[in-house]
């Protein structure tokens, strides 16, 4: 294991035993609701792995060094920071270097996931190629980490802020296999509508796992993507979530938010739009693909005894 790597005892028990394990990533809950909101999802997304027969792994940067299993006190503390960065993969070596605080990305998360021998990672949804990358060269580093790290990452799609088309490309240039679970069409996080097809689609956890398997048996680097559709009843149309985009897109534009506050800026705009629906169904899918990602755990668990 990594000399600057902390994996809490429950963790590191299952992972040493072959047992299923499933990484929750920590931008959720320091950027990705209002306290608390946040701690309350943090707590029943863990609650819901747990449910499904797997162990909740959130991932944080602390004091320096890379946490890998919050306990209750160190998620109060996610849940409360003012001051903890948005830590992507660039950040970690800063972060551990300067004994600083961080709360992951799904690109950060997905690598000390990998380190610490994880195979399953349950998020919201994935970046990807920004509208108006262009001219402006916003890719988010989760694209070239999943072509990276060996994980698997069930999310519910692309959000919905992004360019979906660009980013589908990306993943096929980068060679990442895009599994949709049960739909012929790629999601667009607050909707099951994205007008993409899906590049794959399988309906068992079990055929995921074996994927999975597959894909690392033969050698072939990196991770899997596995978009989950959030369920119809928590859904928000396409047409609805668009005009909320848009209209905070242009307030983006004219007050020049980029980088890495554009994503925490949209969310909250959006929020603020939709007055509150898409607060709502962000927390619905968060739940949705805790409760896939342990099914996943637990069936390439059972494949892997199987096969070793």
């Amino acid at each position: 294991m990594n000399e600057f790597l902390d994996i809490a005892p429950e963790a590191a028990a299952a992972i040493a035993e072959g047992r299923p394990v499933v990484a929750l990533e920590s931008t959720i809950v320091a950027y990705g609701m209002p306290y608390p909101q946040n701690l309350a999802t943090a707590q029943a997304v863990e609650a819901i792995v747990r449910a499904g027969g797997a162990v909740p792994a959130t991932i944080a940067i602390l004091d320096g060094r890379l946490e890998v299993g919050l306990g209750a006190a160190e998620l109060e503390r996610l849940a409360r920071a003012q001051d903890m960065a948005k830590a992507s993969t660039r950040d970690i070596a800063y972060l551990v270097a300067t004994r600083g605080n961080g709360a992951t990305t799904v690109a950060a998360t997905m690598r000390i996931a990998a380190l610490a021998g994880i195979r399953v990672f349950a998020t919201g949804g994935i970046g990807g190629v920004h509208r108006g990358a262009a001219t402006s060269f916003d890719v988010s580093a989760d694209l070239t980490e999943l072509a990276t790290s060996a994980v698997a990452v069930v999310s519910a799609g692309a959000k919905s802020i992004l360019d979906i088309g660009a980013t589908l490309e990306t993943l096929e240039t980068l060679s990442i296999p895009v599994v949709v679970y049960r739909a012929d069409e790629f999601p667009a996080f607050y909707s099951r509508a994205s007008g993409h097809k899906a590049p794959l689609r399988l309906d068992e956890v079990q055929d995921i796992a074996r994927l999975m398997q597959a894909k690392w048996a033969l050698g072939l680097a990196g991770g899997i993507s596995i978009a989950n559709p959030i369920p119809v009843e928590h859904e928000i149309p396409a047409a609805t979530i668009e005009r909320a985009i848009e209209t905070a897109l242009q307030e983006m534009a004219a007050r020049g938010i980029g980088g890495k506050e554009a994503t925490p800026f949209m969310l909250a705009k959006v929020n603020e739009i939709t007055g509150g629906d898409s607060l709502r169904a962000n927390i619905a899918l968060i739940e949705n693909n805790a409760r896939l990602a342990a099914e996943i755990a637990v069936a390439y668990a059972q494949h892997a005894s199987m096969t070793a």
